[in-house]
């Protein structure tokens, strides 16, 4: 128990710090719990930051699942995708995108951890090219995949530059025009056989 209320306060002290920012001692505070109990369970940073990924892509696997289980058609999966910038509005502008701020960060360290930390977009790259498949656009469904996550990217990052409630919703309003242009496009393209 003890273990996952670390990794759960580290998670949360990443995203608002920053992982080089965060440290162990503010984690250990943060819990009420002693130093020498915190380092039985995790003896490095590196070791805590594998486990904090590894939290994340289970969120977000349940999170996808949870999507695939509300929404009637994959037009209202993506729908659930793109309205995370108002759901979670509040925190975006305030720290960013959970996984943007978190791929930045061991970009511009080159942390080995990088490539665990991409496996997050994978995810939800590879849940949004499955969307686009069933709606007919399998020849472009992972670039359009690839356009969805650039987009919405963008607009986390300025949502926390700027810290715009009427930006977001102008943009959030673009895009699922923007996807109902694409959707309807696939809709009148005719059959091959």
């Amino acid at each position: 128990m003890t273990r996952d209320r670390i990794v759960v306060e580290a998670d949360q002290l990443f995203y608002e710090q920053g992982f080089e920012h965060a440290s162990f001692a503010q984690i250990a505070k943060a819990l009420g719990i002693s130093r020498g109990n915190f380092y039985y369970h995790f003896k490095t940073k590196d070791e805590i930051l594998d486990a904090v990924i590894s939290h994340r892509l289970v969120r977000t696997r349940s999170m996808l699942d949870g999507w695939e289980l509300e929404g009637e058609t994959p037009i209202d999966r993506v729908r659930s995708f793109i309205n995370i910038l108002i759901v979670n509005g509040a925190k975006i502008r305030r720290y960013g995108c959970p996984v943007g701020t978190l791929c930045a960060e061991l970009t511009k360290l080159n942390h080995p951890a990088r490539d665990h930390a991409k496996e997050l977009f994978t995810l939800f790259r590879v849940w949004l090219r499955r969307q686009f498949e069933q709606l007919g656009l399998g020849d472009e469904a992972d670039e359009l995949a690839m356009h969805l996550l650039g987009f919405s990217q963008g607009v986390a990052t300025l949502s926390s530059t700027f810290n715009d409630d009427k930006f977001v919703q102008n943009e959030v309003n673009r895009i699922n025009e923007w996807l109902t242009s694409v959707t309807t496009r696939a809709e009148v393209q005719p059959e091959i056989l």
